[in-house]
Order: structure tokens, then sequence, then C-alpha cells
């Protein structure tokens, strides 16, 4: 990246990406550009960088009294990773191996059971070639060559692979999400004016429901409430007008109350129960007749050999409440409701999707 490209340090802290542990692949690690501006702060796509989260397998080890070097290779490329002992490997360095200890004879030894737990977190410490690592750190340039200086750093057990799919699903969607985005600063004004105009009007509708309790509405029950903030955009003078043909008050009203509706349904505070030329929205957390049917199914289907042990996962719940209660409930709205009744204690989450009775 050229210096004049450089995004100024002062506003280095509005990309979030600055403060995070960035998950990269080695090989753009290896080749990211050092900032003119400070030393240690490198640069992909824009984005300042100087700490990253890595995983990979070891490919070399060497070992040094106060510290371990690695080779860790996530098929994009090799890092060398400086990982500092602490004082139990130092002393177990120091003794030649793992220090014996004898239990308490007939009783619990608390001494012991210390010396076992520093002698787990020194097999976790202690990589060797072919096995899995992760390594949290700032990176350094060292002799010309790039590494990172772990401040974080332990041996990964994956039998299954189970945590390297993961992995490597993960960080296409987070490229593709944020670090091949080029940083923004600078927005656009109108689009700004517009976005906050959108968030206002929303925060009004859904205020308006939550206070008055509302069950069912029509768009024309609260499209007034909206009305105030179309009336205090700015107007062109007659003169810049006149050329162009804007649309009018009430055609604003209706687009803005159009977007509202749509944002409110994308979250799942609203759903439409039946769609049809009558437009009538139903608030999701005020719809006691869904809730039951979200607990009827749940409590029915963990009966079932199949749910028992796990409970139902969210897709089957969502698909058996479309068929009893309503084909247009979105799963969003669905959420809504499960995080409602397990706040209220009426259902338990065994996992991030799976859900049973009490």
């Amino acid at each position: 990246m050229e210096p004049k490209e450089e995004t100024p340090f002062i506003l280095w802290g509005l990309d979030p990406v600055f403060s995070a542990f960035a998950r990269l692949y080695i090989r753009d690690i290896l080749q990211m550009t050092e900032s003119t501006q400070v030393p240690g702060i490198y640069f992909y796509n824009s984005h300042p960088i100087y700490k990253v989260d890595i995983l990979g397998t070891v490919v070399y080890k060497r070992e040094r009294d106060d510290f371990f070097c690695y080779g860790v290779d996530d098929s994009t490329g090799v890092i060398n990773c400086l990982c500092w002992k602490n004082e139990c490997l130092k002393e177990a360095s120091a003794a030649g191996g793992e220090p014996h200890t004898s239990g308490a004879q007939g009783g619990f030894d608390p001494v012991a059971e210390m010396r076992k737990l520093q002698r787990a977190q020194q097999r976790r410490c202690r990589v060797e070639i072919g096995e899995l690592l992760r390594v949290r750190g700032p990176v350094k340039t060292s002799r010309q060559q790039r590494e990172i200086s772990a401040s974080i750093f332990y041996k990964v057990d994956d039998p299954v692979m189970a945590v390297q799919i993961a992995w490597m699903m993960e960080l296409p969607e987070l490229y593709r999400r944020c670090y091949d985005k080029p940083l923004q600063l600078q927005s656009n004004t109108a689009s700004d004016a517009s976005a906050s105009s959108k968030g206002k009007a929303t925060n009004i509708i859904r205020d308006f429901l939550n206070q008055k309790s509302v069950v069912k509405f029509r768009p024309y029950d609260v499209q007034d409430l909206l009305l105030p903030l179309v009336l205090s955009q700015p107007q062109g003078t007659a003169e810049d007008q006149e050329p162009v043909a804007g649309p009018s008050g009430c055609q604003k009203l209706r687009q803005l109350l159009k977007e509202v509706l749509q944002t409110l349904q994308d979250e799942g505070f609203l759903y439409r129960k039946v769609k049809s030329q009558d437009e009538v929205y139903t608030v999701t957390g005020q719809d006691k007749e869904l809730a039951i049917a979200v607990k009827d199914v749940i409590r029915e289907d963990s009966k079932r050999e199949k749910y028992a042990e796990k409970g139902c996962h969210v897709l089957h719940i969502l698909s058996a409440v479309r068929q009893r209660y309503s084909l247009n409930l979105s799963k969003a709205a669905l959420e809504l409701v499960l995080k409602s009744l397990e706040c209220n204690s009426d259902i338990i989450s065994s996992s991030d999707s799976h859900y049973m009775m009490l």
C-alpha cells in the first residue's frame, strides 16, 4: 500500500478489525505491508492490523530456555510463532522433565492436584510436529522475517477434524463480509440522512406497539405516527423543485412506513399470519396463541425418541408451527418467541438450535 493511500493513524480506531485478533490466512499475513506511520502495524486491504489469530499444523519446532519456536502451516503458507514459556514450563525444563508427585494416602491432596493441573498445562503447551496449534498474538518482523509473538497458544485436539472444518468454513465468510471490503470512513450525507430517518421511524413504531401492547394492526393505524418525520425533512426551494417533480408527502409517508414494516418483519418483531389484500400485521411478542402453539410442538415432539435426548431443532419447530398455526411465520419471529419462552423458564435450550421442555 502506498503511503498516500494509508488511512491516517488517528482514524484507525474507527475500524473494528484494528481492535480484534484478525483471523487471516498465513499467506496474507506474510504479504501484508507495514505502515509507514507506525512501525509494527500492517495493512490488509486498507484495514490496519497488528494482532492475528491462526490455526495450523506444526511443521517444525525449536526449543530454547525461555520460548518455543513453532512453524505453523495452514496450507496457504508457513509462519514462525514465538511462544514464550510460563514459569511452570521453565521449572519443568530446568528439572529435566515432569516432576514426580506422590498423592496423599486416603485423602485429598491439594498440592498433588495442583501439580496434576500444571502437568496438564505443560502437555497442552508442548506441541510436537504434525499436531494442531492455535496461536493468537501481535505480528512482528524480525531479521526481515514475518513472525507472530504469541500472547496465547495451545494444542488443539481435533481427532475428527471438526475444528479445522469449522475454521475453513468461517474464514471465507469473514473475508467476504469484512476483510475484503475496504474501510469506508467517508459516508454519503443523503444516504446517512435516509438511514437516520428510517431508524427513527422504526423506533417510533416499535415503541408505540410495545407501550400500547398492540396485538394486531393495519398500516393506516400507525402511519400518522411518522407524519412529523416526513414534515421535518428539508425541502428544496421552489426554483429547485420546478424542473423535477419529487414525490408528494403522502408518497414519502407510505414509502417510509413500508420500509419500517419490512425492517420489523426482518427482525421478527412483526409477521403476517395470513397474507391477503387486507394487510394485517401481528406483533410477535404479543401473540399468546403463537407462544402456546410453539410450546405444544416442543412438548409433544420432545417425547419422541428422535428428539428425547437433544430436543427439537429450531427448523423442525418452524416447520411444525407453520403447518399448525401460520404458513407465513418467519424464522426470525420464531426465534423471538423461543427466546421469550426460555426467559420465562417455559423451555430450555440444549444447544444453540435445540429446545426442549423443562
